[in-house]
């Protein structure tokens, strides 16, 4: 039987919310093996001048937990 834990983060990128959700996934799998989905749960950015600066995005990836 597996067992898949879930944690929350959140995710930034200069360039999009989508690149958001992609570096919160690069940087969690670096230090967590299995990570086998992810579930964006809110979008949200940095605004100067009127322009978005910087995207965020809050993000619950899963992992299946070890069974060693």
């Amino acid at each position: 039987m597996a067992v898949v834990k879930v944690v929350e983060l959140v995710g930034d990128s200069r360039q999009s919310w989508e690149d958001a959700v992609k570096e919160a996934v690069r940087q969690a799998a670096k230090t967590v093996r299995n990570i086998t989905g992810v579930e964006v749960l809110n979008w949200t950015g940095n605004v100067e001048n009127g322009e978005v600066v910087e995207y965020k995005a809050n993000v619950k990836v899963a992992f299946r937990v070890d069974d060693r």
